[in-house]
């Protein structure tokens, strides 16, 4: 074998790291709750679950402009070609979709999306429209006045993105409501040792709860583990592994020291777990395209085949396919993107099938926010409600929810009362109709989570829906 020259600090930092996959060291310290456990948690779930299911997060960070994914077309597409002007595409070039509930308007998705249009039109995708980050329902007059309080650091990339993760909309958090749901369900897991949120992007908020770490796997490595950890092959790994496990065996006094130890050591025994089934050879019928998202959605699809094995009920994975952030070259960047999610959606739905989980998991997304109407010249910024997609068998599919907002432009040099879109507050920025927590909720209530929980995860939730009501927040799953 040959030799490679370890330094001190890259041996310490290796086998910190390596023990929790990607995560780093002090992302993983900050990451240590169990001290402050909400052990209230565990004791509403109950007995375990025997059905499995699982929820793939795909958060397309930088803001995705979403009105260029989902875009009116007939007698509506007028109205959205004049507000965004060379940011407009071509009505001809639309891929046109025929939702079950028509809302009196025609849509289309972005000519890129073509595997998306073809899962729609299937009933195994729909769309949620106008959603976004709000404390209370709010029109433009309570906006302007400031009668109705709006969320922190409304347009800021930090804070939004955050909120959409988290759910608490007037403070910063580093808790969020995925993590939150595995504290809450731990107990429906055989597999106590493996982390029940498994990241594809390291540390991440979504996947932080106050009692549960991310497990974090590579897209292309898979699990990696702690370098050189149990191989056998050369002396110096042989005093590694030796040293590694001597620390993290013994039990100790110290709470924070032993939370560490516990936390490395079910690093180190999930890697033993995960990293066969995630080396493993599956023959999907569609082979997934090499890049980094589908290599993500790869290895998603590996981790469900492996379930039986690893004894787990409930799973949450995330992904993070960032840059869209397009402020400059819109039109060129967003159809690259297209097609790079376009071709992962549609792999990972065949291999789902292919599984015989469809039914069992539902890929939904999130993005801090969507893009002004407006062109910036070249681009779009910063704006507020946004269009996001739910893929999956338990979907209502085929369907647009939500309201799928006016796209017209306030004029204010106009008569206020001849104001022609009442969700328009300056700049084509867009006042949500229905609130990120709504959202959430659903996919909680899908993924086994109690209503009378619901409140807990979702401050304000009750501003936008009943949680013993019986009803689905939206009506995009299939409870």
């Amino acid at each position: 074998m040959q030799k490679q020259n370890i330094s001190r600090r890259k041996f310490m930092g290796q086998a910190s790291c390596g023990a929790i996959g990607l995560t780093s060291l002090f992302s993983t310290l900050f990451n240590l709750k169990t001290v402050n456990a909400a052990a209230a948690f565990n004791s509403s779930v109950g007995a375990k679950m025997d059905d499995y299911k699982a929820m793939v997060c795909i958060l397309n960070s930088g803001g995705m402009d979403s009105f260029n994914m989902l875009v009116p077309r007939g007698a509506s597409y007028a109205e959205y070609a004049a507000s965004r002007s060379n940011m407009a595409l071509s009505q001809n070039e639309l891929l046109p979709i025929n939702p079950l509930n028509p809302d009196g308007k025609t849509y289309g998705l972005h000519p890129n999306l073509v595997h998306c249009q073809q899962l729609f039109e299937s009933g195994k995708m729909s769309f949620v429209s106008n959603v976004g980050t709000l404390l209370q329902p709010i029109n433009k007059q309570q906006f302007y006045n400031g009668s109705i309080p709006v969320p922190l650091g409304l347009y800021s990339h930090s804070d939004q993105v955050m909120q959409w993760q988290t759910s608490i909309l007037d403070k910063r958090s580093g808790v969020g409501w995925g993590g939150k749901i595995a504290d809450l369900l731990t107990s429906a897991n055989e597999n106590q040792i493996l982390s029940m949120n498994i990241s594809l992007a390291g540390s991440n908020i979504f996947q932080s709860g106050n009692n549960s770490v991310e497990y974090s796997i590579h897209h292309e490595n898979g699990s990696t583990g702690i370098f050189a950890h149990n191989n056998e092959d050369w002396v110096v790994y042989k005093m590694k592994t030796a040293a590694i496990n001597g620390m993290v065996n013994p039990g100790y006094q110290n709470i924070f020291k032993n939370t560490y130890r516990k936390t490395i050591k079910k690093g180190i025994d999930g890697h033993e777990m995960l990293s066969p089934i995630l080396q493993s050879q599956i023959n999907f019928d569609l082979p997934f395209s090499d890049t980094d998202l589908s290599k993500s959605f790869q290895m998603i699809a590996k981790t469900i085949a492996g379930r039986d094995t690893l004894k787990m009920s409930r799973q949450i994975f995330f992904i993070d396919f960032g840059g869209w952030d397009h402020h400059d070259s819109l039109l060129d960047m967003q159809s690259d993107f297209f097609t790079v999610l376009d071709n992962a959606l549609n792999e990972f739905n065949a291999a789902m099938q292919q599984l015989g989980v469809h039914n069992k998991v539902t890929t939904f997304s999130l993005s801090e926010f969507s893009r002004t109407l407006t062109s910036n010249g070249n681009g779009t910024d910063h704006a507020w409600g946004s269009n996001v997609f739910v893929m999956g068998g338990a979907v209502q599919g085929r369907k647009i929810l939500g309201n799928y907002p006016s796209l017209s432009l306030t004029n204010f040099n106009s008569n206020p009362g001849s104001d022609t879109n009442p969700l328009d507050v300056g700049g084509g920025v867009l006042t949500p109709t229905t609130s990120v927590e709504e959202y959430s909720a659903e996919l909680a209530l899908w993924y086994g989570v109690p209503s009378s929980e619901l409140l807990t995860l979702f401050p304000n939730l009750g501003y936008f829906y009943d949680p013993m009501s019986g009803s689905n927040p939206i009506g995009f799953l299939n409870l």
